[in-house]
């Protein structure tokens, strides 16, 4: 896989990430100050956690494509300055 692959599945895995990540604090704060208390609660506590967990997935998904997407663009360097050199 190209380098420019990985750095587009990292992009687009951060976004998700984030974005589930701030989707898990905003239901928290939304069943704790807006939901009434007797309120069944636990449905929100299901997808907050579910949430939580997949954002953090994604996050630490694109860090690994990040590192991959790192290793590929300095492998491409090394090969051009030794073609540099040989020639």
């Amino acid at each position: 896989m190209s380098g420019n692959s990985h750095h587009e599945r990292y992009f687009i895995k951060l976004l998700i990430g984030f974005g589930s990540l701030i989707g898990s604090v905003l239901i928290t704060f939304y069943s704790i100050f807006e939901l009434p208390k007797d309120n069944d609660w636990y449905f929100w506590a299901i997808v907050a956690a579910f949430l939580l967990c997949a954002g953090i997935y994604f996050c630490l998904s694109a860090f690994v494509h990040k590192i991959k997407s790192d290793f590929s663009r300095r492998q491409k360097q090394r090969e051009a300055q030794k073609s540099m050199a040989g020639d």
